[in-house]
């Protein structure tokens, strides 16, 4: 088989793997309960009906669920992007004793899972007084690793002769790094608010944990409590995975110019 018939065929595969659960879930939503158990490896509906989504505005507090998600997901991918990137600047552009050491340091928090912090964390919330608040759900979730170790690569890879001719022009490190570093720095931004915010909108396990309140649920944890507390109205559950996916898909689209342009410029090759 020729090489270029070989690496469609490859792609082809992947493209299927990827594409037919999206498929499925989205044509489930549109099926009765019966077509669902009838036919459940079908692609393509017998019978359409709008029932899934006409039961998500009916049997859950959907508009509730959905504020709480965009809350949730969107002020802590602002304050990552402002916070991971004012750390990154540290340990790109400035001379201090241990910047190396602190750096190691935030690599190797990469290395610990999130499930080792969570009970820790947890308690320290409590004694807070923050559980089932938004600054509960938003604050310890409010810096990230992986977006300091990107910005950092990236900041590194900016000409320090800007710094320097900023400098001549008598700007401070708060001046340069807010009106020439970030002004330069979008793909990097734009790569780390759409994987943060990817990962924020989908976590499951962090919002249950914080959030017993139903006024404080986000959407997934919404949609995994109502399939476990009711009989399951399989049609109502993936017509509301398919409303969550929404944001996601339109915050990837356009971001996709500079999010591919980000994670080619910062080492992550």
């Amino acid at each position: 088989m020729p090489t270029k018939t070989l690496k469609w065929f490859y792609v082809g595969i992947g493209l299927i793997l990827v594409l037919v659960p999206i498929v499925w879930t989205v044509a489930g939503s549109f099926r009765t309960e019966a077509d669902l158990f009838g036919h459940p490896a079908g692609l393509i509906p017998h019978q359409w009906t709008l029932h899934g989504y006409r039961g998500v505005w009916s049997q859950l507090p959907f508009l509730r669920l959905l504020g709480n998600s965009v809350l949730f997901a969107g002020i802590t991918t602002a304050l990552t992007v402002l916070f991971d990137s004012m750390c990154a600047y540290a340990l790109a552009r400035l001379n201090f004793r241990g910047r190396d050491v602190a750096f190691w340091l935030v690599l190797v928090t990469l290395m610990v899972p999130f499930q080792v912090t969570l009970i820790p964390v947890f308690v320290e919330l409590f004694h807070l007084g923050w559980l089932n608040t938004y600054q509960g759900l938003i604050v310890p979730r409010a810096t990230s690793a992986f977006g300091i170790f990107l910005f950092r690569q990236f900041f590194m890879s900016i000409p320090r002769e800007l710094d320097e001719a900023a400098r001549i022009d008598g700007a401070g490190h708060l001046r340069i790094y807010w009106r020439v570093i970030l002004p330069l720095a979008k793909p990097a931004i734009a790569t780390v608010a759409l994987l943060n915010f990817t990962n924020l909108w989908n976590d499951l396990l962090w919002p249950l944990v914080v959030s017993s309140s139903p006024d404080m649920q986000t959407l997934p944890a919404g949609l995994a409590l109502f399939g476990g507390q009711h009989v399951t109205d399989h049609a109502v559950l993936l017509a509301g995975a398919v409303i969550s996916l929404l944001p996601i898909a339109v915050a990837f689209f356009l971001a996709q110019r500079y999010f591919v342009a980000g994670i080619s410029t910062s080492g992550l090759k």
